[in-house]
């Protein structure tokens, strides 16, 4: 009932004017969304950048089945990539295949996604391929190799700690020398497919994410879990790794006082940006897709306030990472060297948001 209720909302152009009409809502959805323009993302990214914090930026939108709207979306990152240049700020970039038409056609999403790698790569400006479900997880690694045979090197992928297929895909992408962010996972998915209990995917996670750091290339570490920020930290310590070898990643918004705690201790963080016109829908759909995260989502501020206590903290140490977004000069992105989050499930003592393709 919940589900659908949060569903319905997601639809309803009436329920959007009265939950973002008024201050304090409107408040809190600028607390995770900053707005539907390229404009409001730059606001988003000056502010972060100034806070010592990396951004991702992530214009909205998947599933697209219609060209012009394909062809809208790659014009916006467009625009982001140039306006990112521009002003000289620190930001990478995060899309999904078929939101650049991988389900319409397979030339056209060349044609329509070779512009944003282009660009990109003129900017010296770093893109992330999000995961979808596990129905595309396949695909998005296929379409990925494919840019990696042709000479893009300026490109990465997200892998899902909760599908039981994640080691071997982690075992390729280290050979490849691809640059993966590591999240827990954020669709629902069935049993055979992904693994349900938080505490085995919290193993899971830790074992992929030390694989990635003593293999890996540049990883990203993307989590607000206390348990596995700590379980990150102490690894890194105890095996003596580079901290300019990773960073960690979190959603816009989210934990904001761990991202602060790790970059006062020296680490580097990088915030995902989600934008577009699309941000009400998605933040209804996300928040459906698995209930708890309405719960994680207060206890996020709650961990903030001055309540935060109740919730114990991470324990962090010193470090920091590689910059995604401006690690390579312009043109170094086809044929150079090799450089390289689902449904998120909220558990108790700290857990990930289930927005989008990061968590």
């Amino acid at each position: 009932m919940f589900r659908r209720g949060l569903l319905y909302l997601s639809e309803s152009h009436g329920a959007k004017q009265l939950l973002t009409g008024t201050p304090l809502t409107r408040t809190m959805s600028l607390r995770f969304v900053p707005g539907e323009g390229v404009d409001d993302l730059v606001g988003a990214v000056r502010k972060a950048n100034a806070q010592g914090l990396k951004v991702t930026a992530n214009y909205l939108g998947e599933a697209v089945t219609n060209r012009q709207q394909a062809q809208a979306a790659a014009d916006t990152y467009l625009e982001v990539l140039d306006r990112v240049h521009r002003e000289g700020l620190d930001a990478s970039v995060s899309l999904k295949f078929t939101q650049m038409g991988q389900d319409i056609d397979e030339a056209f999403l060349r044609e329509n996604l070779g512009r944003v790698l282009q660009r990109a790569d003129d900017t010296g400006t770093f893109v992330r391929f999000d995961m979808e479900g596990s129905a595309y997880v396949q695909r998005t690694l296929d379409a990925f190799e494919a840019l990696w045979r042709d000479g893009w090197r300026n490109i990465g992928v997200v892998l899902q700690a909760y599908l039981k297929r994640t080691p071997g895909d982690v075992a390729r992408m280290n050979q490849l020398g691809a640059r993966v962010r590591l999240c827990k996972g954020a669709y629902r998915e069935p049993p055979e497919v992904a693994f349900q209990d938080m505490g085995r995917i919290r193993k899971e996670f830790v074992a992929l994410m030390r694989v990635l750091l003593q293999e890996g290339s540049r990883p990203a570490i993307a989590t607000h879990d206390d348990r596995l920020v700590e379980a990150t930290v102490r690894h890194v310590r105890r095996e003596g790794i580079d901290p300019t070898s990773f960073e960690f990643q979190m959603l816009y918004g989210v934990r904001r006082d761990l991202q602060k705690r790790l970059v006062e201790q020296g680490f580097t963080v990088r915030v995902y940006v989600p934008f577009g016109e699309k941000w009400y829908p998605y933040l209804m759909r996300r928040l459906a897709e698995r209930p708890e995260n309405v719960a994680f989502m207060v206890e996020s501020m709650v961990k903030e306030s001055p309540l935060g206590f109740l919730f114990g903290g991470a324990g962090t140490g010193s470090g920091g990472a590689r910059p995604e977004s401006r690690g390579a000069p312009p043109g170094s992105g086809r044929r150079g060297s090799g450089s390289g989050s689902g449904r998120s499930q909220s558990g108790s003592g700290g857990g990930d948001s289930g927005w989008g393709s990061h968590g």
